[in-house]
C-alpha cells in the first residue's frame, strides 16, 4: 500500500511541496521560486521532486524579505 501524502495535514509536514508552500504561506509559487533561486529560500530536491524545508519557510516569513 502507497502511503498517502494527502492524509498528514500540512501543518505537520517537515517538507513541502512547491504547490502546498504557496497555500499555506499565502506566496504565489513564482514568488517562491524566486526565493530560491535568490538563496533565501531552502529546498532539497529528492528524485525529480522539490522541497520546501518547513523551517526555512516559517523563518523567512518571520524575518521578511531583507
Amino acid at each position: 500500500m502507497a502511503y498517502e501524502t494527502a492524509k498528514i495535514p500540512t501543518t505537520e509536514r517537515i517538507a513541502l511541496r512547491i504547490r502546498d508552500a504557496a497555500i499555506v504561506s499565502g506566496l504565489s509559487r513564482s514568488t517562491l521560486y524566486e526565493l530560491l533561486k535568490a538563496g533565501k529560500l531552502r529546498a532539497v530536491k529528492v528524485g525529480g521532486r522539490r522541497l520546501i524545508l518547513r523551517d526555512s519557510l516559517e523563518a523567512l516569513l518571520l524575518r521578511g524579505d531583507e
